[in-house]
């Protein structure tokens, strides 16, 4: 398989893009899909099918670098077939269906840095989560590679620990049969 510019090849069987301009949200839904199959290009055509008449469109950044929110993330999913389900944090992480999940896209604060200097701003951050061959992994694009999180317990501790420092969002990527019925939620 060919890989997208900034894509990290190890380990050898799951697919990592790394960090490039603002496309967090693009490199997550390749990750969280484990291929390249979302670009800049395809994420500002997304942008003008949601705002056509808009000059200025919202769900972008002003300076064309990306900086995509939900809206783009969900109508990419949904172009696939495929459905972003909001989680509930007020929920137990123990009642999340992980094996109907097929990843997790995560929202989450992202510090603010010019070279060595840390500014006190907040900008917002895409990261993916996704089990391959039986084993969790943080494929946030900002890792130099993906990072093993273990089973279910362990995506769930991560989950628990990026939840309780609050801001956190989390979209569940399932099927549209899985969303329909609820199968992401355990009923036990």
């Amino acid at each position: 398989m060919s890989q997208a510019p900034g894509a990290q090849p190890s380990p050898p069987s799951v697919y990592h893009e790394r960090q490039r301009l603002e496309l967090c949200a693009v490199h997550a839904l390749n990750n969280v899909l484990q291929q390249q199959l979302f670009t800049q290009e395809a994420a500002d055509e997304i942008c003008k099918r949601l705002a056509p008449d808009s000059r200025l469109n919202p769900h972008r950044s002003l300076l064309g670098t990306g900086n995509y929110d939900v809206n783009v993330i969900m109508a990419a999913l949904q172009g696939l077939g495929l459905a972003a389900v909001w989680w509930d944090r007020r929920r137990s992480l123990s009642q999340l269906a992980l094996p109907q999940v097929l990843g997790l896209i995560l929202n989450l604060p992202s510090p603010v840095s010019l070279g060595l200097l840390s500014l006190p701003l907040r900008r917002r951050h895409w990261v993916a989560l996704r089990q391959v061959d039986g084993v969790y992994y943080n494929l946030d694009s900002k890792l130099r590679a993906p990072e093993a999180l273990g089973d279910e317990d362990g995506v769930r501790t991560f989950l628990a620990a990026a939840l309780a420092q609050g801001l956190c969002e989390v979209l569940l990527v399932v099927t549209k049969e899985v969303e329909e019925k609820g199968g992401w939620l355990r009923t036990d």
